[in-house]
């Protein structure tokens, strides 16, 4: 007695968290809308209903037809309608927007108890007490094929198998008194044959699930039985339940399992391995319906109470530790709570800026640019002339420089006269000027490669003379035949300045042989539009590193 009494206690403990109250009669059917904000039941009171998930309330009048009961719902898969079973065996499709009805099936003789939608939503499965279960075009509103002869003495249970292909039946052989063997059938969806017969339930069978490669069904012999559709064998049977289960459903992910029974309580399972994931949910009578929320993060359930319960699945899941279990364990919202204004942030590419020392005027370190430190991309913005000029080379960890753009500007449109003085600029990289492509050189070459060339041919053109005039018979012996090297090397210095291009009018440069790629530019009062021509003809440091 005292386990009993505590074991009541604890299932008091797990409560709904939204409630819904308006049916005067019992709930059959629940069933969640698209968008997860709404909720819709079928009772046999006559009328269907939308509620409000958050507030709890019902939205709008009552959906009815007459004065027919309804049995079963089951919503499409484009959102748009809902189809219904009824006590007088029509079988109706509602718009979800006009609440009407605006196709109505006839053909079974008995009650409707159950429907469902192919995935494609093209055709509706339903499932009679008049032993058949029928599948009708919903664009035509005909069956297809001839009705289906299950064997059933009541057909309880219908379902598609995803692909569509299949159809499982369940339902009652023999009498509702006396237990018999009711095992599920399947058929091929296309012929309407028998494939399998799936024997283990030893009463009524009275729900079906099929979820990818797994079949579940539930039976009045207080038992849930999963089968594998590939072998057609049975894998695992659940059967915690003190009586009959009247409902199943299985979240999006195929992990959570959550059934419905006359022992007025719903549970939750976890698929991985079959055990019960907590408490019971505890009703004060007979469950008949459940439902997962498309985030599988709630779940309804309905029945004798009249009413509908709404469980947060989300927190008795994450209260058992297994938060993995729910199809977004990333910690994603829920689409109740989530931000539809909101949109993606997209951020913005770091601002360009002027490598160091671009304008100062200290001769820059050939070392700092060597290529076995620099990470080669052909996406490098580098590679573009303006890229060249004002990206910042990531390597380059050591640069703390501030300046901006408009530090460099300033001091490049600065005039810096002095009076008597020279004013020198020593230029970052060397000039390139476009020579003639020849086999095995280089197509292009820096000013001061040119001049260092020049000025040694001149040299092997000027020992070539000495050495002839030296060997000459006619030539003078003595101290008059030596050749002062003063005058050598001024000579020397005079052809290397004269085969260096100019840049405008006011700029004279002098080669010098310690650093021929690098020479240095030497300006007298240089203007503005001289400063500006220099600053396009600088040449980056992918030049200057003995690479093309």
């Amino acid at each position: 007695m005292s386990s009993t009494t505590t074991r009541r206690n604890e299932t008091l403990e797990m409560t709904p968290c939204q409630k819904f109250e308006g049916h005067k009669d019992w709930v059959n059917s629940v069933i969640h809308l698209p968008g997860g904000q709404r909720t819709m039941t079928c009772s046999d009171d006559g009328s269907l209903r939308v509620w409000d998930l958050k507030s709890g309330k019902q939205i709008g009048e009552d959906w009815r037809d007459g004065k027919s009961v309804g049995k079963c719902i089951a919503m499409s898969p484009d959102g748009k309608t809902v189809v219904s079973g009824s006590v007088d065996g029509a079988v109706r499709l509602w718009d979800t927007e006009t609440c009407k009805v605006i196709a109505k099936w006839i053909g079974h003789t008995q009650p409707v108890r159950s429907v469902c939608w192919s995935r494609n939503g093209r055709r509706v499965l339903s499932g009679s007490s008049d032993c058949t279960a029928r599948q009708w075009d919903v664009e035509s509103g005909e069956t297809i094929l001839e009705p289906i002869k299950t064997g059933h003495s009541d057909v309880w249970a219908v379902v598609y198998s995803p692909d569509m292909t299949l159809i499982a039946t369940g339902g009652r052989d023999g009498t509702m008194s006396e237990p018999v063997e009711s095992p599920v059938k399947v058929w091929d969806a296309k012929t309407g044959k028998l494939v399998a017969t799936l024997k283990g339930h030893v009463w009524s069978v009275r729900c079906l699930t099929w979820n990818k490669n797994v079949l579940v069904s539930g039976s009045y012999d207080c038992s849930i039985r999963i089968w594998n559709v590939t072998k057609w064998e049975q894998t695992a049977v659940l059967d915690e339940h003190a009586d009959g289960v009247t409902a199943i459903a299985i979240s999006s992910n195929s992990r959570i399992l959550a059934s419905a029974s006359f022992d007025y309580t719903a549970r939750l399972w976890n698929l991985d391995n079959g055990q019960l994931i907590s408490l019971p949910l505890q009703h004060a009578n007979h469950v008949y319906c459940v439902s997962f929320s498309a985030d599988g993060k709630l779940l309804a359930t309905g029945g004798r109470e009249k009413h509908v319960n709404i469980w947060d699945v989300a927190a008795i899941v994450e209260e058992a530790g297994l938060l993995d279990l729910l199809p977004d364990s990333k910690g994603d919202k829920s689409v109740l709570h989530a931000d539809a204004t909101r949109s993606s942030v997209q951020r913005r590419p770091p601002a360009p800026q002027v490598p160091q020392g671009f304008f100062d005027g200290v001769s820059p370190d050939r070392s700092n640019f060597s290529t076995q430190g620099r990470p080669r991309s052909s996406a490098r913005p580098s590679r573009t002339f303006l890229g060249r000029l004002f990206h910042r080379n990531p390597s380059d960890t050591n640069d703390t420089s501030t300046s901006s753009p408009l530090n460099w500007a300033q001091n490049l449109l600065k005039r810096r006269k002095r009076s008597g003085e020279e004013i020198e600029l020593q230029v970052r990289n060397s000039a390139v000027v476009e020579v003639p492509y020849a086999k095995g050189k280089r197509r292009n070459a820096s000013a001061g490669e040119v001049a260092f060339a020049k000025q040694k041919q001149k040299q092997k053109q000027k020992q070539k003379q000495h050495t002839k005039s030296s060997h000459s018979k006619n030539s003078t012996a003595g101290s008059s035949m030596s050749i002062n090297p003063n005058v050598a090397k001024s000579s020397q210095a005079a052809d290397s300045s004269s085969a260096t291009p100019a840049i405008g009018d006011a700029i004279t440069t002098t080669g010098t042989t310690s650093t021929p790629s690098r020479p240095d530019v030497i300006l007298r009062q240089a203007g503005l539009w001289t400063r500006i021509w220099l600053f396009i003809g600088c040449i980056p440091h992918e030049y200057t590193d003995d690479r093309h």
